[in-house]
């Protein structure tokens, strides 16, 4: 059981993990930028600092500062939340070379299925049947409007390191291309810090089926059955 965590996120997945730790008696630290110093996850943690500036590349996206932040805590545990650097394999081997726990995958794990195009590229290999698109990810706008000409119109426009429904667009013929896959990719580095893009075959009115498993390092496995995400709000789920 951790003494303390570090919660590497903020506003209501910050809160909610809080809570969590509360619950079963953990101490928490908060992390904030200059523009969240007020905020109610920041309120409710036994802890907080700053770690940066406004901009999320300054502050949630700052791997030294979160590290340092955790160290001179004593936290001895990390809870990236989602989005952010939950999927970011850098910074789960950094935590694993400073002694903290990452509250999620190995970095070996997220290079794997973390990174979309690369888990793309995985079930492809595996023979595993995907959607229409880019066998990885897309080396620049040429390439990826090139791509998108031979996979077919509607596209989806896809950050590889996306999450929260972020660093998505739709282009439904070539005339929107380029505008779609230039602000997906801004969106993708500003939120994960990382605008490495892949596309999709953007499919009308699908059925969205998810089937979630928890494992950890113990090889304990729980099976959280299924659910239909297809009620979604701006590429989020709803219900």
């Amino acid at each position: 059981m951790f003494h303390k965590v570090l919660i590497a996120n903020r506003g209501e997945i910050a809160v909610r993990i809080i809570r969590a730790c509360k619950q079963l008696g953990i101490e928490t630290v908060a992390i904030y930028s200059e523009a969240d110093k007020d905020s109610l996850h920041v309120q409710i943690a036994d802890e907080a600092v700053c770690v940066g500036g406004v901009r999320s590349n300054e502050s949630y996206l700052n791997m030294e500062n979160i590290i340092t932040a955790a160290v001179n805590k004593g936290a001895e545990a990390i809870h990236p939340g989602f989005g952010f650097l939950s999927e970011n394999s850098t910074f789960s081997d950094l935590c694993a070379e400073c002694g903290i726990t990452f509250i999620g995958p190995s970095g070996e794990v997220i290079d794997k299925m973390g990174n979309k195009a690369r888990a793309r590229e995985i079930m492809i290999a595996a023979n595993v049947p995907v959607v229409p698109g880019s066998d990885g990810a897309v080396d620049s706008l040429d390439d990826a409007r090139t791509k998108a000409i031979e996979i077919g119109f509607p596209i989806l426009v896809k950050a590889s390191a996306g999450g929260g429904g972020r660093g998505m667009r739709v282009a439904s013929d070539l005339s929107e291309f380029d505008v779609a896959y230039e602000t997906a990719r801004s969106e993708a580095l500003n939120g994960f810090g990382d605008d490495t893009m892949y596309l999709e075959k953007f499919v009308l009115n699908p059925k969205h089926i998810e089937f979630q498993i928890l494992a950890d390092k113990y090889g304990n496995v729980v099976h959280l059955g299924e659910r239909d995400c297809s009620i979604q709000r701006r590429n989020q789920k709803v219900i």
